[in-house]
């Protein structure tokens, strides 16, 4: 039995200090070299926090550009989905209303035409993006509500439009909060 018993003690102090100390310190130290020293990336307006770069946002101000829906009311401290199949008829009646919610706020827009980010919620429930082709077709209304020219607004999506990692990891997307401070800087410059 002692055979077994010093060997396995050794063992486990190693795992120990290995898992409970060496690793969080390793970790620790990666994370201060990260944007936000490990405290998450701030983006400022007129030096004042406005949000975090990688926590999506609630924009529900026809003036503004909506972001992707969350299953946690963007709580940061409880992420996650719905969690729901597609074929939950309460989940269907949720996305649905979405769905209408889009139509109503964007005339002369198709069902067809919606793309699935706007009426459904990440994993994470916190997701800070949206796909290109989920802000092109809110630019009409954003337009109109905040009386720019379409031109001009299509041109800050193309303008705050993140292009794929190294040209070929990933979709292009635009990150939500980015695009509504764009969005006002421009609103306050054309006035």
């Amino acid at each position: 039995m002692k055979t077994y018993l010093i060997p396995s003690f050794k063992l486990s102090l190693i795992l120990l200090i290995l898992c409970s100390v060496l690793y969080p310190l390793a970790i620790s130290g990666l994370a201060l070299l990260s944007p936000g020293g490990g405290n998450g990336e701030v983006l400022r307006q007129n030096e004042k926090v406005v949000g975090y770069v990688q926590i999506g946002q609630s924009f529900c101000d026809p003036k503004y550009f909506q972001g992707r829906p969350s299953a946690v009311n963007y709580n940061a401290a409880g992420s996650g989905g719905s969690n729901k199949a597609p074929s939950n008829p309460e989940y269907l009646a949720t996305v649905q209303s979405r769905i209408d919610a889009l139509l109503k706020q964007n005339p002369g827009l198709q069902t067809n035409e919606i793309p699935s980010d706007l009426v459904t919620v990440s994993g994470s429930g916190l997701d800070p993006h949206i796909s290109v082709q989920a802000a092109r077709i809110q630019v009409k209304r954003i337009a109109a509500v905040r009386k720019l020219t379409v031109p001009s607004v299509e041109k800050l999506v193309n303008q705050c439009t993140e292009r794929p990692l190294l040209g070929m990891f990933g979709p292009e997307k635009v990150h939500v909060l980015r695009l509504n401070l764009a969005l006002d800087q421009l609103n306050t410059s054309s006035n």
